[in-house]
């Protein structure tokens, strides 16, 4: 038996309605690519979000005009809404003024103490917190060249920089981020971290770009660390459609049994025994059953050799055969059906399966 991963257990901040570190699940963010301005085409895009499971958003504050807008969002949306501000502190204030559940500042562009301080009465006054967002791309220079680069070390003196302005100022609901482009840096920097302070940690590789690469450097960033008990909220900044990365989010969750929202997914990678199009059939299930959010565990596998015992395991089976394949539910042989009919028997299956919720 694998034993269970030993969580980092952090101090408790609330967003909204959502608590983050502590015990609570590790929560899902992801972050708009609209327009803030357009209130419209924001608010659609985060429905999206919101279906997909994603459980904190956050929004572009460029300017004044977004600041002004994000009121609006924040009444017709259903989850915690997240200012992103950069170099201006006085879009911080205004967005601490139109309610916003939570704010991510960047230490390597707003270094005014004063204006620091500012920032954080006000947030205090109005119970939001503040999430120290340290990105390898926009260090405080000086750091850049006292460590000459990017460097963990760097990374974690700009996050304590800026924790001690915010103790000072008696505030304490603070989360922390120290994302970077390498993979190496990221994970050493929230290991380096994570032992030196007591606050939740919003994991992310940032930009770690398009399509599987982008995939696969998350993956591993976040997955290390998760497996090491590090971690209170995560995002997967994929470049593309937000959607997408709540999804990738809740599959790396799922890989290590943390949390599972939706279909997880067996199937084989298809060898010289197979006798059904078996890529073809995983694609047009998955693609027919992708607005299933029902915690179930579809295991489709080619032939005879390992299909039965992954069928075992899982709440859906397929095991292939000659132009056939015999379905599995709950480990025991339910139904040989023709190739041609496999896609809809077993998205039949699947929509009147019940289970339990996770």
């Amino acid at each position: 038996m694998i034993p269970p991963i030993q969580r980092r257990v952090a101090k408790e901040v609330r967003v909204g309605p959502l608590t983050l570190g502590g015990t609570h699940p590790i929560r899902v963010q992801s972050m708009t690519t609209t327009d803030t301005r357009d209130v419209e085409a924001t608010v659609r895009q985060i429905k999206r979000l919101e279906q997909a499971g994603c459980e904190i958003v956050r929004v572009a504050v460029l300017n004044m005009d977004a600041a002004n807008q994000l009121a609006e969002i924040k009444k017709r949306i259903s989850i915690p809404l997240v200012a992103d501000i950069h170099f201006d502190h006085r879009l911080a204030l205004k967005a601490i003024d139109q309610g916003v559940d939570k704010l991510r500042l960047n230490p390597g562009n707003i270094t005014d103490r004063a204006k620091i301080e500012q920032v954080v009465k006000a947030a205090k006054d109005r119970g939001i917190p503040i999430r120290i967002g340290v990105n390898s791309g926009s260090l405080p220079k000086d750091l850049l060249v006292k460590y000459e680069g990017a460097t963990p070390e760097a990374m974690v003196e700009a996050a304590l920089r800026e924790i001690e302005i915010l103790e000072d100022n008696n505030f304490s609901d603070i989360v922390v981020s120290l994302k970077s482009t390498d993979v190496r840096v990221m994970i050493e920097s929230y290991r380096l971290i994570a032992k030196q302070i007591k606050y939740p940690l919003h994991l992310g590789v940032t930009e770690a770009g398009l399509g599987d690469a982008g995939v696969a450097r998350s993956a591993l960033g976040i997955g290390a660390l998760l497996l090491e008990g590090i971690g209170d909220t995560l995002r997967c900044s994929l470049t593309g459609d937000p959607v997408r990365e709540v999804k990738v989010a809740y599959d790396i969750l799922a890989a290590l049994h943390i949390r599972w929202r939706g279909i997880q997914y067996t199937s084989c990678p298809t060898c010289g025994r197979i006798g059904i199009d078996l890529e073809k059939i995983v694609a047009e299930v998955q693609k027919r059953l992708e607005h299933v959010d029902k915690p179930i565990k579809i295991s489709l596998i080619g032939c005879v050799v390992n299909g039965p015992g992954e069928a075992l395991h899982s709440n859906i089976g397929l095991v292939g055969h000659e132009k056939s394949g015999t379905i599995y539910i709950d480990g025991k042989p339910y139904k040989r059906v023709p190739e041609e009919q496999l896609v809809d028997e077993l998205v039949k299956v699947a929509m009147e399966y019940k289970c339990d919720s996770h």
